[in-house]
């Protein structure tokens, strides 16, 4: 319950009891008190289930606010939310317990179980996102896990920032999985990877890999793609999907982009049920000859989605592509440009989508919907997860009401 459904759920359970304030000594019922932790099991969907859905912050999900755009995104059509368990800040969003896991006073989500039986209550796929090995919080409290510069012997820093993890480093990975296998056995849906990659920006040719000396005769991809392997022969038996994020101008297989990113899109399609181009037109700077990318959703959302399509045709993944919910670099975001991404991705073989905004800032995308949602065949099949009415255990009223404090 939110604060305030507690608040109006005790005034119910002491109708005559109390009056408008508590005061020192009036005895009261509690309800909703759990007797046990609560245990929440995966809503189960087959891999190209339709998913229509928004991100969240872990400070978002966890909050009152979050709670009500969640039912405002049910209400106008979708049917999933994906929210940060760890953001590349590095800091968990859930209680977790390990030596490596950040000194936190504070997690913005005490109960993951208890946000995804919401999230089931109301219908909704509960997506994970964890973002991987761009991770400040861990690269700065640990530095021998940071990437290692080759000239200073120190931790490397990409563009003078200290951000990144050593893809590589056994520990990175054995941490990464412990978290998400936590999460994995809290009821989610899904497990969503991001930053499944090796830093792609800063001087390449001083930073240096503990695969470089473990496994000479590796590459990036080599590092990914297995490590992305055990991943999901750790978390799929677990009852979820795992869903992976990547750069939309992979899609291009340019070589640099490879060599530096470690993401093979055909390997990594073999290591996931769910593949997430991040296509948003804004990002594709300097390519195809547009000088404004970010006003030519069509056509990069087209060739990404139609390229993706081909270099994953051979592997059983679905494209589930990120589209953009924010203004950054075009003048032409509106209702009418989302619904233009999503026509785009959905022709060119995209199941669903996902939208990002770093803010939560969905104003745009909420009448978006309405006028999709009026001609849904043009834009979504509109595949619908059953509610749950799972409620908790109830709990008998108290035989001694307990004393105000």
């Amino acid at each position: 319950m939110t604060t305030g459904e507690l608040e109006a759920a005790i005034r119910l359970a002491n109708v005559g009891k109390i009056g408008k304030y508590l005061r020192p000594g009036d005895q009261v019922v509690i309800p909703g008190i759990l007797l046990a932790p609560l245990v929440e099991q995966p809503v189960p969907v087959t891999r190209d289930f339709e998913m229509r859905g928004i991100y969240l912050t872990g400070y978002m999900a966890g909050s009152e606010h979050g709670l009500q755009l969640i039912r405002q995104w049910r209400e106008a059509g979708g049917n999933a939310v994906a929210f940060d368990i760890k953001d590349m800040d590095g800091l968990v969003d859930v209680p977790f317990e390990h030596p490596l896991a950040p000194r936190q006073k504070y997690v913005p989500i005490r109960s993951l179980p208890k946000i995804a039986r919401f999230l089931h209550s109301l219908g909704l796929h509960a997506i994970a996102r964890i973002a991987l090995f761009r991770d400040e919080r861990l690269a700065q409290d640990h530095p021998a896990l940071a990437v290692q510069s080759r000239r200073t012997g120190q931790a490397w820093k990409e563009n003078n920032k200290l951000v990144w993890t050593d893809p590589s480093k056994p520990e990175v990975q054995d941490y990464n999985l412990a978290l998400a296998r936590i999460v994995a056995t809290s009821g989610v849906d899904e497990i969503q990877f991001d930053y499944v990659r090796f830093p792609a920006e800063g001087d390449q040719k001083d930073a240096r890999f503990a695969f470089e000396s473990l496994h000479p005769d590796w590459e990036r991809s080599d590092v990914i793609s297995k490590f992305l392997a055990r991943a999901y022969n750790e978390l799929h038996p677990l009852g979820v999907l795992v869903s992976l994020d990547v750069f939309g101008v992979m899609a291009w297989q340019r070589p640099v982009d490879l060599d530096h990113t470690g993401q093979d899109i055909p390997a990594m399609a073999r290591a996931c049920d769910v593949l997430s181009p991040m296509v948003y037109p804004s990002h594709f700077f300097g390519m195809d000859g547009y000088a404004k990318p970010g006003d030519a959703p069509e056509h990069f959302i087209s060739e990404s989605m139609q390229r993706f399509a081909e270099i994953t045709a051979e592997t059983k993944v679905v494209l589930r592509p990120w589209l953009q919910a924010f203004a950054w670099r075009t003048k032409t975001y509106s209702d009418a440009y989302i619904r233009t991404e999503v026509s785009a991705a959905r022709e060119q073989g995209g199941v669903g989508f996902l939208f990002w905004n770093a803010r939560n800032d969905y104003s745009k995308l909420f009448p978006a919907m309405t006028e999709m949602r009026a001609a849904t065949s043009r834009f979504f099949r509109g595949d619908e997860i059953r509610a749950s009415h799972r409620k908790s255990p109830p709990t008998p009223a108290p035989s001694t009401p307990a004393g105000a404090k």
